[in-house]
């Protein structure tokens, strides 16, 4: 039970010596629910037991890892803003590696010692990084770190392969069979069909029920993720909003970035046509999101380059705004920044004024066109409740929803399809390539994965260490 609302039903489950279990389910089936029920964080009826650990309070045996690292700056506060990591005198007001992990002695954490796990966990080299400058990769990496650090009886990973790309998927394949030889027991909880190795149960997740046979759930009614019925719905009235023509959408030439002597982006000279679609692709920490932050006006060292944004030469007059107004925009962490009161409904809302969250008053017209769009993506049984409170994939589409609210010409869409289930996945690129073919948008597209690119992408510009490959 969670906030007066079933969600988990007659859940009986037995985890037995050796058993590594992972945990498959659609976006809102129920997981996260059920990781963080076990580790004592919502009440439940019924009972949960581990007989090896009598002894001990249940919720102090259970670690979950969530599909987001949150973590403080030197402040103990949690309250950054978006364009912190990138820059640089406001990024060194975050914890780095090192302190983070101060309070785990190398010593006295059982049978692991934090040294060995650094050094499994490609960590060493990492200690004196501020963690808001950390890939994706390396900052689920130091969650799953600080977890063990714990010595939880019980590990459950929620999405751990989210947002990491096929090196750093690997990597993580071979720590969590380290931790299996180790002897812990772990829970990993997935969207996406992939067991690693060292897992050695499976089961599915499904309408707040545990089935332990694939063929039973894909035997029962097929359940319609919110929007996938929103896939021939025509797109909301479009509001007026004036969009000057251009030939180029972005135009870098010889771009350098760097941050305390370290070189992020090396000669990036690239040109993005109006009407193409672009796959940018790269492993984790290649330099892509510091990319699309000179694109979206969110970083400062566009100045310092010769960058060419919807024809016009950065710092020759042109606010911000006048760039953001352009361009819809969606991240990976995006939703983190937004105030915990923040509802689907303004953050839809956000996207027509491009600021993380509403501080404004909508006009009866800007109201109405919001409420089609949460029409539009069948989230109106959402559009009032806290987007932290519901499920990612849900987040996920409200997200991409506010970055097509003002028909940008230009959508920048770094992992869209990230915590998404397949049938959401599908539905996504779906509603992208629509919105080019309605609008003839411009569309520059992050993902680790080849089969979350839409049919529509036509050209591909990959990254490695900050070049151009």
């Amino acid at each position: 039970m969670i906030q007066e609302k079933e969600v988990l039903q007659d859940i009986s489950w037995e985890i037995r010596t050796g058993e590594q279990w992972a945990l498959f389910g659609e976006a809102g089936a129920g997981k996260t629910v059920l990781a963080h029920t076990l580790a004592g964080a919502h009440a439940f009826q019924g009972s949960i037991e581990f007989p090896e650990r009598k002894d001990i309070a249940f919720e102090k045996i259970t670690r979950v890892v969530d599909q987001q690292h949150r973590f403080r700056d030197l402040q103990n506060q949690s309250n950054f803003y978006y364009q912190q990591r990138y820059n640089a005198s406001d990024a060194s007001q975050t914890i780095t590696v090192r302190e983070d992990l101060a309070d785990f002695d190398d010593q006295d954490q059982g049978p692991i010692h934090k040294s060995e796990l650094l050094k499994a966990f490609h960590l060493d080299d990492l200690m004196d990084e501020p963690l808001i400058q950390l890939s994706n990769g390396e900052n689920k990496r130091i969650q799953i770190l600080k977890a063990l650090l714990d010595f939880p009886y019980l590990l459950i990973l929620d999405e751990p392969y989210t947002g990491l790309d096929l090196q750093g998927r690997q990597l993580l394949d071979g720590i969590l069979q380290k931790i299996a030889d180790w002897g812990r027991h772990m829970i990993l909880l997935s969207s996406r069909d992939h067991r690693p190795p060292g897992f050695n149960r499976q089961a599915w997740l499904r309408n707040g029920q545990i089935f332990w046979d694939e063929k039973t759930t894909q035997a029962m009614d097929p359940i319609q993720s919110p929007a996938i019925q929103s896939t021939s719905k025509p797109f909301p009235t479009a509001l007026e909003f004036d969009y000057p023509d251009f030939r180029y959408a972005v135009r870098m030439n010889q771009v350098h970035v760097q941050y305390e002597g370290k070189s992020i982006l090396e000669e990036i000279n690239w040109e993005v046509e109006k009407g193409s679609r672009w796959a940018l692709t790269g492993h984790n920490g290649a330099g892509k999101s510091t990319l699309l932050s000179l694109i979206t006006a969110d970083n400062p060292q566009a100045y310092a380059n010769e960058i060419y944004l919807f024809d016009r030469k950065r710092g020759t007059g042109e606010s911000i705004w006048e760039i953001k107004q352009k361009t819809g925009f969606l991240s990976p962490e995006l939703q983190l920044y937004f105030e915990p009161s923040a509802t689907p409904f303004s953050t839809l809302a956000s996207g027509l004024f491009d600021t993380i969250g509403l501080f404004r008053t909508l006009s009866p017209l800007q109201e109405q066109h919001v409420w089609e769009w949460v029409d539009f993506l069948d989230c109106r049984p959402y559009a009032t409740k806290r987007l932290s409170g519901l499920p990612a994939g849900i987040q996920r589409l409200i997200l991409l929803g506010r970055a097509m609210i003002k028909t940008p010409p230009l959508l920048v869409l770094d992992e869209p399809c990230q915590g998404l289930d397949t049938n959401q996945r599908e539905y996504s690129k779906k509603l992208i390539d629509r919105y080019c073919g309605a609008y003839g948008a411009t569309v520059i597209y992050v993902s680790h994965y080849l089969e979350d690119f839409p049919p529509s992408i036509q050209h591909t510009l990959s990254l490695r260490q900050g070049r151009i490959v």
